[in-house]
């Protein structure tokens, strides 16, 4: 029997429709095809160059070049292992509703028309997940700059994209056990934001503090750039989300709409807040409760109402701002530029106010048939849950395991005089 609409975007898109019972009819729509490409490319943009330079500006000069090598890095070790391993543990066919079965190892197999998404081919499914499979990994560069070592950033985030990024991937959106189980991430909150915010706050933890750290702020030097950064993230976040709707539908243009207005929302709260709490609203501030909106919009894009979007946008901004003076001034933990306390945080918060904002009475779409509000929010808290708790672990491991070849740390010299020269022997700038 078909479900209603409601039923089928709380199914969590993208499980697999036949393996849910329907019929499926491989008919690739060139419209959806087209606007699933152009999403790719923004989703790719908010990547390089949008969080590198978001991250390259909130560090000292001396560091500058090395967060943005580190992003780029990341994003080509990420692609390569997309396509040879990680797309199809992510989405290859359902066995055990833990990983995919590896019928698609390098791409052997692709389908003419994808069993997720049936009005695309499979490859623009694959080049849209994997934008995703980069930007994850790359955000948590921001917990360790000034301090990593590039040899163990680029290891760990390779293998961290396959032992966490693509089992989570798969279990929620590839008809995995938390797919079954009702959990809804329409875009990320938890398969991107949960895992990378988590994990980066343990890596700060095993890391340790920046020298200087607890002490003066070690300020951003060039907070013009991080606007630069935040803007274009704004901008890729619309194929971010409305993509994920994988068609060129209502649905897209829905998710895009409550994406701008919670991002809007989210700065004029931030910027309130810190005129309260610091006297003064900072550009730095925008940007990054543009940012904390962002991130929590995105499990909810596609199953809220533009009001409950102001909603979770303002009540991101609040909760991840006192987040940041929780995790930085009361804890003391150098998570540098905030991971966990914005996207962390965000996307944990918006994975849970969908339960409640989903509501049709609220603008939402409903909930699917036989569950209501409390089943919702009980399979959502065991998704975050879960998914928090496996990537903690996993986390821990992997950077310890990782450091046995390559250490986490640079020197003390080299901190002292910035990865810039100490690690790539560059200046970002030369001002004779």
């Amino acid at each position: 029997m078909l479900r209603s609409l409601p039923a089928i975007l709380l199914g969590v898109l993208p499980v697999p429709l036949a393996a849910q019972g329907f019929t499926v009819e491989a008919v690739s729509d060139s419209g959806d095809t087209a606007w699933i490409l152009t999403a790719s490319a923004l989703v790719l943009l908010m990547t390089i160059p949008g969080l590198a330079l978001f991250y390259g500006g909130l560090v000292r000069a001396k560091n500058f070049l090395s967060v943005l090598l580190q992003v780029g890095a990341v994003a080509s070790v990420a692609s390569v292992l997309w396509i040879v391993v990680g797309y199809t543990l992510a989405f290859g066919d359902v066995t055990n509703g833990l990983l995919g079965n590896g019928r698609a190892w390098m791409l052997l197999e692709l389908d003419t028309v994808s069993l997720i998404a049936t009005t695309i081919p499979e490859s623009t499914f694959v080049l849209f997940q994997m934008t995703f499979a980069i930007i994850t990994p790359a955000l948590m560069v921001g917990a360790w700059v000034d301090r990593a070592r590039f040899g163990w950033v680029i290891a760990f985030c390779a293998l961290w994209g396959l032992v966490v990024y693509a089992p989570v991937a798969h279990w929620v959106w590839g008809g995995g056990w938390l797919s079954a189980l009702g959990v809804v991430d329409f875009a990320g909150g938890i398969v991107v934001h949960t895992t990378a915010g988590v994990s980066a706050l343990v890596i700060a933890l095993l890391l340790g503090r920046r020298s200087g750290f607890p002490g003066p702020a070690l300020l951003p030097h060039a907070p013009g750039l991080t606007m630069v950064g935040a803007a274009l993230l704004w901008v890729g976040w619309f194929g971010f989300n409305g993509g994920s709707a994988l068609t060129a539908s209502d649905d897209a243009s829905a998710a895009i709409l409550n994406t701008h207005i919670a991002a809007a929302s989210a700065t004029l709260a931030w910027l309130l807040t810190e005129k309260f709490a610091l006297g003064k609203p900072t550009m730095v501030g925008w940007a990054t409760g543009a940012i904390a909106g962002l991130a929590a919009i995105t499990p909810a894009a596609g199953t809220v109402g533009p009001g409950a979007a102001i909603i979770i946008g303002s009540l991101s901004a609040l909760l991840c701002y006192y987040a940041i003076v929780l995790v930085k001034l009361r804890l003391k933990i150098d998570d540098s530029l905030d991971v966990f306390a914005v996207h962390g945080v965000g996307g944990i918060l918006g994975s849970l106010l969908l339960a409640v904002l989903a509501a049709e009475s609220l603008g939402g779409v409903g909930y699917a048939e036989g569950s209501g509000m409390g089943g919702l929010l009980f399979a959502q808290l065991i998704g975050v849950g879960a998914v928090a708790l496996y990537s903690a672990v996993v986390t821990a491991i992997l950077a310890l395991m990782v450091s046995v070849v390559f250490p986490m740390r640079v020197s003390d010299e080299d901190e002292r005089d910035g990865l810039d020269i100490a690690s790539h022997g560059e200046r970002a700038w030369e001002l004779d």
